[in-house]
């Protein structure tokens, strides 16, 4: 090879070299951007993205910010607000517009223990106004209550109805409230499954609970659930979470029922519920104990059931009572069987239990009553 050729190359490989080691020093030099860079334009928004927009802007004026001011707190199976405590016993959830009269409709228990203690509460607005409210009813059976807001600048639009009954796994889904404190949040998921059974107290449930997984977290308690019509179709209300944080599984109250019940609560502040006026033993010393149904530990004095002639637990010997295993022909497992029997009753209708004592089974026609929810 020519040592011309050899020298060329060799300059060649010398250039890339050092070009290699400069780079480092070079790219700054050359492409640093130390000026504002250009917008490159995105196009349209995806219409899935649009439709989501437009759904929040529009039910977001409707979805409030609830603080209930207690003088103690409490305790209560579906608190979910425990990060509430430790703001000198503000509870607080969310809660959304329900008619044009101002009532808005929350949990029980974000408001209950104020309730109990004889606290205030009081209501932030989406365009921030803080007004007070007074509570109008509550129906705690079904984790349902219902505030009056005191003057409004600006009232917003009640939320559009839907309906539960015709839902779908699948459905996508909208939460929107205050999770820990955060103004107007919206998440979404699907409908992950319907026709659950939420528990709630007085050994009720709830059933056809909506499942989601839209993210639900403490303080969004009352919320509403909206489906892609923006419709309400359900009342967020509880999470299944170890650590207390949203973990996809989320319940909802179905619309249906708080279709039910808030206009019940407007109209008599409480939810009347037949009833036939027994304190049944827990379903743990139940469980213990081997029976199958729902004993009768107490009989309140001049209900259906004393009426009836049914006996609770003898409290001097703690003798069992009547046990009752079966109402309107339908077994009966636990509480939760027989208020579903009467609920599915009806108030002041006819109910036939079956009901054990001293081993023996027999029938007893008895007739459901108004029952106070908070009764001692």
């Amino acid at each position: 090879m020519p040592d011309r050729t050899v020298r060329i190359l060799l300059a060649a490989v010398l250039v890339l070299l050092a070009l290699y080691v400069a780079q480092p020093y070079l790219q700054p030099l050359l492409y640093s951007a130390d000026a504002p860079r250009a917008v490159t334009a995105r196009g349209n928004l995806a219409q899935s993205e649009t439709a989501t927009i437009a759904l929040f802007e529009q039910a977001s004026p409707s979805v409030v910010h609830v603080f209930a001011q207690s003088a103690a707190r409490g305790q209560d199976l579906l608190d979910l607000d425990d990060e509430a405590g430790e703001q000198g016993g503000t509870q607080t959830g969310t809660g959304f517009i329900w008619d044009g009269a101002g009532h808005v409709v929350t949990n029980t228990h974000v408001v209950q223990n104020a309730a109990r203690a004889g606290g205030s509460v009081s209501v932030r607005m989406s365009d921030g106004e803080v007004v007070s409210a007074t509570l109008v009813g509550m129906a705690p059976s079904y984790d349902l209550a219902v505030l009056q807001l005191g003057r409004v600048a600006h009232m917003p639009p009640p939320l559009a109805i839907g309906t539960s009954a015709d839902l779908k796994v699948g459905q996508t889904t909208f939460a929107i409230g205050n999770p820990f404190g955060l103004d107007h949040t919206l998440t979404t998921g699907v409908i992950s499954a319907v026709r659950r059974r939420m528990p709630t107290s007085e050994g009720r449930e709830v059933s056809g609970v909506i499942q989601t997984d839209a993210a639900i977290n403490p303080g969004n308690s009352g919320g509403p659930l909206l489906d892609s019509a923006g419709r309400l179709i359900g009342v967020n209300t509880a999470i299944v979470s170890p650590s207390g944080a949203s973990a996809g599984i989320g319940f909802a109250i179905p619309v249906d029922v708080v279709n039910r019940i808030v206009p019940e609560l407007i109209r008599v502040g409480r939810v009347r519920n037949p009833g036939i006026g027994i304190i049944a033993a827990q379903e743990a010393a139940t469980a213990r104990l081997g029976i199958d149904g729902v004993v009768i530990v107490r009989v309140l004095p001049g209900s259906p059931a004393a009426q009836a002639g049914l006996h609770g637990v003898d409290p001097q010997t703690g003798e069992l009572g009547d046990v009752i295993i079966a109402a309107n022909d339908r077994p009966v497992h636990r509480l939760a069987d027989l208020t579903a029997a009467m609920e599915a009753a009806g108030l002041g209708a006819p109910l036939t239990l079956k009901v054990v004592r001293d081993g023996r089974a027999r029938q007893v026609r008895i007739t459901t009553a108004d029952v106070a929810e908070n009764r001692q």
